[in-house]
């Protein structure tokens, strides 16, 4: 009897985690769900994006001709959720109830399916006809060089070349690479859905630091740097809410995200 108790026992125990832990999985997929449904279906995404390249481009026909000493205009920007719409990927992760993981983006970008986010084409084509070089500065890997490039040039980007398309080496930082571009040419707007594509400092989000420097640059978003809506994924999340740790639980991800709400 007592054997067939402590059995009993272990076995509710073990059922009950087993449910705690999937309803934590379906709550963090709920969260996905709702702004992954925002990207793909509002109509308020879409303007904005729009809005931010009609911003961007006003900024490019105020840029003064560059004298013969100085160098070139550049317009530096982003890929993922700034030029293409990867949240066919995420769609298909939140169905699988699964989470970002390597192999599934490398096989994501091997089909070079992603669609060009609303105003891209148009604006960057823009740019180039102004004889504006672009510089594609990404933290996908250096191995997805190939179909990025490919999936950039089917949809009609221009400078869509191993020259123009910067991505993540050993550093994910792009600070570097920013400085690699500034040594030919003069920046004249950076263009990106994360704080840390248009300057270092961004890249320290402890203790309401990236507040503080928004603030302190305030000035430069709208003149200088372009931002896109992205409610998916981000430095807002991995570094803030959850203070750039990778390893919490379904559980523990859903406790910190209750404990982060403001409320009254």
């Amino acid at each position: 009897m007592l054997y067939f108790r402590a059995t009993f026992f272990v076995f509710i125990s073990l059922f009950l985690l087993a449910c705690e832990k999937e309803t934590a999985v379906q709550r963090t997929q709920a969260y996905n769900t709702n702004a992954i449904l925002w990207h793909q279906h509002a109509a308020e995404y879409k303007a904005l994006a729009h809005q931010a390249f009609n911003i961007a481009k006003v900024q490019i026909d105020n840029l003064p001709m560059p004298q013969a000493s100085l160098k070139p205009w550049a317009v530096v920007t982003d890929i993922d959720e700034t030029v293409l719409d990867n949240t066919p990927y995420n769609a298909k992760m939140a169905l699988l109830g699964k989470e970002f993981d390597k192999a599934s983006w490398f096989d994501w970008g091997l089909q070079k399916n992603a669609k060009a986010v609303p105003g891209a084409l148009t604006f960057f084509n823009y740019v180039a006809e102004k004889g504006i070089e672009i510089f594609y500065i990404s933290n996908r890997y250096e191995g997805q060089k190939q179909e990025t490039i490919e999936n950039l040039k089917m949809l009609g980007f221009p400078n869509a070349d191993v020259e123009h398309v910067l991505l993540k080496g050993s550093i994910s930082g792009k600070e570097s690479r920013r400085d690699t571009v500034e040594n030919t040419h003069q920046i004249a707007l950076l263009l990106g859905d994360n704080l840390s594509d248009f300057s270092a400092v961004f890249d320290d989000r402890t203790a309401g630091k990236a507040h503080e420097n928004v603030e302190k640059m305030r000035l430069l978003f709208g003149s200088k740097f372009i931002v896109f809506p992205n409610a998916i994924y981000g430095h807002w999340e991995t570094k803030e809410i959850f203070d750039n740790n990778y390893d919490w639980t379904p559980t523990q991800k859903d406790s910190i995200r209750k404990a982060k709400f403001i409320t009254y």
